[in-house]
């Protein structure tokens, strides 16, 4: 049986061509967001969403001057607090899954330059004028790390040292060879030890790949696999989604049931893939909070473009016939 989903292999070499993102070339996207931080003097406090990646706090481990606290959000994964900034305060917004472009736009012109944008689900969001935004490529595309940081200088960033991406890639080599269960404690591994590095420069081989992408394809086989999903299963989606029209390329198609079942399981089982975001928010949130619900009931279903409709239909068959 084919597996659809998990982490990636090693991306092929399909173009010529440019990065996905014009920004600071850093090693995660975590670090991009420090470096951001890091290039704001006045900065004191920054809201974060709830409903984040634990990764998302190690920034404020390392700058001790600078506090955060939590917003909540709705199902619309949008933010559902009243928020006032202040001097020396700043508001990080998750475009969550690549779906919020249209909804971050209208947080710039809200927020001004007191918005951080948290592209790390978004690779191919537009660079707003004015706006600072950390940005990932290994949630996209198959390679070992790799960060953005947009609307900040680079002058900075010729101080660090260059990354060493042989270091965590072994997964990605022995998914492309022997496939997704084989590769798996390897790619545990390495996402531990992307946890609390220190800012470096992107490695030399994720540059390499990063330009030798047909992105095109990717953002076409996506959006293409996003909309067969959400004509099936958007009737039985207890999360309001935007139009495909708003956003420019989705990471995948969320998707929460109307019915608390162990969907996760039914589908690992048949070999579909679906990650857990995120279970840090279980120690921060109520019972009774969304986030809370997210953490437990929330379904990341994979889209990406090793996919087809084929696929697709696989996905929409199991979740079909998994009793309510």
């Amino acid at each position: 049986m084919k597996a659809i989903g998990g982490y990636f292999e090693l991306a092929d070499r399909e173009a010529e061509g440019s990065y996905p993102v014009d920004g600071v070339r850093l090693n995660t996207s975590r670090n991009a967001l420090e470096y951001i931080i890091r290039c704001l003097p006045d900065c004191k406090h920054v809201y974060l969403p709830l409903y984040t990646c634990e990764a998302v706090i190690e920034p404020f481990k390392r700058l001790p001057d600078v506090g955060f606290s939590f917003y909540h959000i709705n199902n619309k994964f949008e933010i559902a607090d009243e928020i006032t900034l202040h001097d020396g305060e700043y508001l990080i917004a998750n475009n969550y899954f690549g779906l919020k472009d249209a909804y971050i736009a209208k947080l710039s012109e809200q927020y001004g330059v007191r918005l951080i944008v948290d592209n790390a689900q978004a690779l191919f969001a537009p660079v707003l004028p004015n706006i600072k935004a950390a940005y990932s490529a290994r949630k996209y595309v198959g390679v070992a790390d790799g960060g953005f940081a947009v609307g900040v200088s680079d002058l900075d960033a010729l101080s660090y040292e260059l990354d060493d991406a042989s270091e965590h890639d072994s997964h990605l080599l022995i998914r492309k060879e022997q496939g997704a269960e084989a590769g798996f404690k390897d790619y545990q591994q390495n996402e531990c030890k992307l946890d609390n590095q220190p800012i470096r420069r992107m490695a030399y081989q994720t540059q390499d790949i990063l330009t030798h992408i047909s992105y095109e394809n990717v953002i076409a086989k996506r959006r293409a696999n996003f909309e067969y999903l959400h004509q099936a299963l958007g009737g039985h989606n207890q999360l309001v989604l935007p139009k495909l029209n708003s956003f420019a390329c989705p990471m995948v198609y969320p998707f929460v049931g109307l019915a608390n079942i162990d969907l996760r399981s039914k589908l690992i089982a048949n070999k579909i893939f679906v990650a857990r975001y995120w279970p840090n928010v279980l120690d921060w949130a109520k019972p009774d909070d969304l986030e809370y619900t997210l953490a437990i009931r929330f379904m990341p279903l994979p889209i990406d473009q090793r996919y087809g409709t084929e696929d697709m239909k696989r996905i929409i068959e199991i979740i079909n016939n998994t009793s309510e």
